[in-house]
């Protein structure tokens, strides 16, 4: 979950925005400085999957918004259309299917160096994957501002999606449904460790075979599910030790709480390495804000509470403005663990070694 700490100025809602006149109206209410939220895309028939089928997709997902919604009030999360890229190893095929992964993206979505060119080699190594767009799934565009985006897709949303594209991978015929995984980086790893939570997993694909694998790369720690019971399968989680956006500690805690839950935990620090170091970038400090001092704690329903405030009443409304708002305010909560600027950017030692790290994890856990 992303929080926003900077205001900005009054924007003026109108059916120009391309809104339902319904949608219109909710948006006009918006309190002074949060942004418009855009209209979920409507909803398209989920592509055909055949043998041969890879490149774009679209898959049925929800879109809950919160955890309290995902978690007790499903039916409530409008059903709505994801996207997403898949791509086949050459030898995938209905008499041999192959093992895939389900690719989530950061919170500055699909990045150069980084979702698709691991999709391409990932294939090289035998394992299909999806990569997926939940920014653009829900009327976000390139140009939307990036602290727009992160307000209006919450991880709930994405973890959704995962589950979306758990679903659609698990009918391609060239897939063995039984051997796919989750791989999350950043915003996308607090996602791919959510999904191991059984609670989750019973209400978006109780269905379906779990996910075999989770990998979480620098997924920030600051939130605690409560997570007593997890689908049995493995997680590994990368991190950086110059990476300020991670509180090293709140994530041994973390992955303590998960190994309690049932799953296999590893994790590896890479003492030099920042946040992001495979993606096409310079490294160096950013000004990007983080949260670090304060744990966002969620009770059975699913609602937060921050140094014993809760951020989310019972029976407030579900719909996705209404939660918007609440989110884009929720600032004065964190008020004094909001901290600005952390390392990011290619660092290509690291990300040879955690390539090598992730290959043996996949290679391990898919041979069971």
């Amino acid at each position: 979950m992303k929080f926003l700490i900077k205001p900005l100025s009054a924007l003026a809602f109108t059916l120009a925005l391309g809104l339902s006149p319904v949608a219109a109206l909710a948006q006009a209410a918006l309190p002074d400085g949060t942004p418009p939220l855009p209209a979920l895309p409507e909803r398209v028939t989920p592509t055909p999957l055949l043998e041969s089928t890879q490149g774009d997709i679209r898959f049925d997902t929800r879109t809950p918004f919160d955890f309290d919604v995902l978690l007790t009030q499903i039916d409530k999360a409008p059903v709505s259309s994801g996207m997403g890229t898949v791509v086949l190893p050459a030898a995938a095929s209905a008499a041999k299917p192959v093992p895939a992964l389900v690719l989530l993206p950061g919170s500055g979505g699909i990045s150069p160096g980084r979702e698709m060119e691991y999709a391409q080699m990932l294939a090289g190594q035998g394992y299909a994957s999806i990569v997926v767009d939940y920014y653009s799934a829900r009327g976000y565009t390139a140009e939307s501002p990036y602290r727009d985006k992160t307000s209006g897709v919450t991880e709930f949303d994405i973890v959704a999606d995962a589950y979306g594209a758990l679903r659609a991978l698990a009918a391609h015929p060239a897939i063995d449904a039984r051997r796919v995984g989750v791989i999350g980086y950043s915003y996308g790893g607090m996602a791919a460790r959510l999904a191991m939570d059984a609670r989750v997993r019973e209400q978006l694909a109780p269905d379906l075979p779990p996910f075999a694998a989770h990998m979480d790369y620098y997924g920030p720690c600051f939130q605690d599910y409560g997570t007593q019971r997890t689908t049995g399968a493995p997680l590994l989680s990368l991190r950086g030790g110059e990476d300020a956006s991670n509180d090293l500690v709140a994530c041994a805690k973390v992955e303590s709480d998960l190994r309690a839950a049932g799953s296999a935990v590893g994790s590896v620090v890479y003492a030099s390495a920042g946040h992001a170091w495979e993606v096409d970038r310079p490294r160096g400090m950013n000004h990007f804000p983080y949260i670090a001092g304060c744990t966002m704690v969620f009770d059975a329903q699913g609602l937060p509470t921050v140094n014993g405030r809760q951020m989310i009443a019972p029976a407030t409304d579900t719909q996705r403005v209404a939660r918007h708002v609440l989110r884009w305010g929720s600032g004065d909560f964190f008020r004094g663990c909001f901290k600005v600027g952390y390392i990011v950017g290619r660092d290509d030692p690291v990300k040879e070694q955690s390539d090598a790290q992730m290959l043996r994890f996949l290679a391990r856990v898919f041979a069971n």
